[in-house]
């Protein structure tokens, strides 16, 4: 059962393979964690499969589905693009980027063709690939003074808080990673201690 702070991803690059009528349909799917890392992993599928007819794709980004982008590449409008990301949706997972590359058989296979076939491939891929579940977590910069010391690693420890970047000097810094669920009570907590202040870092 998948909770409030948690979403579904994919572990690692995947493929799947559909063919039609001389057409072979090659799906990648692979993980990315932004919209930058999603073009990147499209650029690179380009190159690798320079010679294929049609670069088809679409990604869905953020564990709330925000971003998402299709792209056709040249095929008949809402016969690629669409059928992809309704995979991505169906699977119920995020940040996710699927290209399907085209090597054309000859043959046209008509809109519904292609949108079977494009569904298709996209399914074999993400059925082939492992599915991960990940938190949803929000990292803060935390800025207490020294005297402060002791209570702050005190609630960390009590909450099993992760920290990075710690810096202990008369004005201590470090970053934390806190959980979605918990965050506001976390923050609260440490915010009422005198001199504790909580800075979001954005991601």
């Amino acid at each position: 059962m998948i909770q409030p702070d948690e979403y579904l991803t994919i572990k690692g690059r995947a493929t799947g393979i559909f063919k039609d009528r001389g057409s072979k349909f090659i799906a990648i799917a692979s993980p990315a964690e932004s919209v930058d890392e999603a073009m990147s992993v499209i650029d690179d599928i380009r190159k690798e499969y320079h010679d294929a007819r049609h670069h088809c794709y679409a990604y869905m980004i953020g564990n709330d589905g925000e971003n998402w982008r299709v792209n056709d590449d040249g095929e008949p409008s809402g016969s690629a693009g669409n059928p992809i990301l309704g995979q991505i949706k169906s699977f119920g997972i995020a940040n996710v980027v699927i290209v399907v590359v085209r090597y054309f058989g000859g043959t046209l296979l008509g809109v519904g063709g292609l949108v079977n076939a494009y569904r298709s491939a996209s399914r074999e891929a993400l059925s082939n690939a492992v599915i991960i579940t990940r938190l949803i977590e929000e990292k803060y910069l935390v800025e207490f003074p020294y005297l402060q010391m002791n209570s702050v690693m005190k609630l960390f420890k009590e909450e099993n808080i992760s920290q990075t970047d710690q810096r202990f000097e008369i004005d201590c810094s470090l970053v934390i990673t806190i959980r979605k669920t918990i965050e506001e009570r976390i923050i609260n907590k440490l915010e009422s201690m005198e001199g504790v202040k909580c800075i979001l870092v954005e991601n």
